[in-house]
C-alpha cells in the first residue's frame, strides 16, 4: 500500500521529465537535420576557389565577378593537386601574362593586366589521383565567369572578324557574341533583309555568358546576323556571324571510293579517292590498306575538305583523301581499303586496281 502511493506521485515527476527529453529531442532535432542538410549541400558544391584582396585578405567568389580592364587578378584554389579551366584564347595565344603555379596547399593563378578579352569562366577542381590515373573530385570545385569592362570594347574580341556558326536541328546553336558588361543592352539583327530578330526567351533566348542561343535551328535562320550592344554610350556592332544550315544527319560516315583506273599498265600513275560527305563541323579521320603496305612501299597520300553548299541553304563538308601510287608494277595490284571515321562511327570501302 505504501509502494502504490509512491507511484502515484511519481506520475507528476516523470510528467515533468517527460517534458525534458522532449525538450531535448525537439530542440536538437529540426536544427541538427538543417545543419546536416547544408552541409551535405555544401559538400556537393564546396568553392576551393578564392579571389586575393589586398595586404593579404581572402574572398570567396560569386557566380560572376566584375573587373575593370587592366586590373590584375589573383586567385587561389585549395588543394595539393589543383587544375585550372580559363578562357582558351590565353593558351592559344601562350600569354606570358598568366601564370599559373602548384604550391604545397594551394594552386594559384595569376592574369596580369587583363584586357576585355580575357572575359570568361575561371574554374579549378582537385584532381585524385591512383597511380597514373586521375579523376576530377567532384566536391571539390570552384568556378566564376569575370567580367573585365571596358567601355572600348564592350563585346569580347575575337581573333576574326567573320565567324560561321552551324544550324544543326537536333541542337542548339550559339552566336557567341559575349559582352565585358553584364548590364549592356543586347539585341540580335539580320543583314538581309536588314532587321532586329525578336528574342522571345523560348525558341532564340540571350545568356550573357554565352551570347544568343536558337534552341531549335531551322533552315529559316540561316543568313548573316551581328549584335548590337548599348551601355552609357554609343551603341557597338559585333562582328559578323554566317548561319549555315547543317543538311547532313548524325551518323557514319558517307564514303565512296574509287581509282581512277580499275586497270594500270607497269608505269602508271594511279590515284585511288576516298571521299565523305559529312557535317560542316564533324572532322574525318582516314585509313588506308593497300598492296604491298607491310613492305614500306611508298605512297603519297593527300588529305584534304571543303564547304559546298546544295542549294536551299544547306550546307555539307566535302572530306577527300587521295592515295597516289606512282610507277606501277605488278605487286601494286590487289584491293585498296579506306576505312574513314568520324565520332560516331567508321565506315570502309574498297576497290580493286589489276595490272592491264
Amino acid at each position: 500500500v505504501v509502494g502504490q502511493p509512491a507511484k502515484s506521485k511519481r506520475p507528476k515527476e516523470p510528467g515533468e521529465n517527460k517534458t525534458k527529453p522532449v525538450n531535448k529531442k525537439l530542440k536538437p532535432k529540426p536544427p541538427k537535420m538543417k545543419e546536416r542538410e547544408s552541409a551535405d549541400s555544401s559538400l556537393k558544391s564546396q568553392s576551393i576557389l578564392m579571389q586575393v584582396m589586398d595586404k593579404g585578405r581572402f574572398q570567396k567568389l560569386a557566380a560572376t565577378l566584375s573587373l575593370s580592364a587592366g586590373q590584375s587578378i589573383e586567385l587561389r584554389c585549395k588543394g595539393s593537386n589543383v587544375t585550372w579551366n580559363y578562357p582558351s584564347y590565353l593558351d592559344t595565344f601562350k600569354d606570358s601574362r598568366l601564370s599559373i603555379k602548384q604550391l604545397d596547399r594551394y594552386g594559384q593563378l595569376i592574369l596580369a593586366n587583363s584586357t576585355a578579352a580575357d572575359t570568361g569562366e575561371y574554374s579549378c577542381w582537385l584532381q585524385l589521383c591512383d597511380g597514373n590515373s586521375c579523376r576530377k573530385d567532384e566536391t571539390k570545385t570552384g568556378s566564376t565567369y569575370i567580367f573585365f569592362t571596358d567601355k572600348e570594347d564592350l563585346f569580347v574580341p575575337t581573333p576574326s572578324y567573320f565567324e560561321i556558326v552551324y544550324l544543326n536541328p537536333d541542337k542548339p546553336a550559339v552566336i557567341p557574341c559575349r559582352v565585358t558588361t553584364p548590364s549592356a543592352k543586347v539585341t540580335l539583327h539580320r543583314e538581309f533583309p536588314a532587321e532586329e530578330i525578336e528574342t522571345d526567351g523560348t525558341d532564340i533566348i540571350y545568356d550573357v555568358k554565352k551570347g544568343f542561343i536558337y534552341q531549335h535551328p531551322t533552315s529559316d535562320h540561316k543568313g548573316i546576323v551581328y549584335c548590337k550592344a548599348e551601355s552609357q554610350g554609343a551603341p557597338q556592332i559585333s562582328i559578323k556571324y554566317h548561319l549555315l544550315y547543317v543538311e547532313v544527319p548524325k551518323g557514319p560516315p558517307s564514303t565512296t571510293i574509287a581509282a581512277s583506273s580499275n586497270r594500270a599498265k607497269a608505269g602508271d600513275s594511279v590515284r585511288v579517292t576516298c571521299t565523305v560527305l559529312g557535317e560542316p563541323d564533324v572532322d574525318v579521320n582516314f585509313r588506308w590498306q593497300y598492296p604491298w603496305q607491310e613492305s614500306e612501299r611508298p605512297v603519297i597520300i593527300q588529305n584534304f575538305w571543303r564547304l559546298i553548299n546544295r542549294g536551299a541553304g544547306h550546307t555539307t563538308r566535302i572530306s577527300k583523301s587521295i592515295l597516289l601510287v606512282e610507277d606501277f608494277e605488278a605487286r601494286d595490284a590487289g584491293n585498296y581499303i579506306c576505312t574513314a571515321q568520324n565520332p560516331q562511327r567508321e565506315t570502309t570501302v574498297a576497290t580493286k586496281v589489276e595490272l592491264n
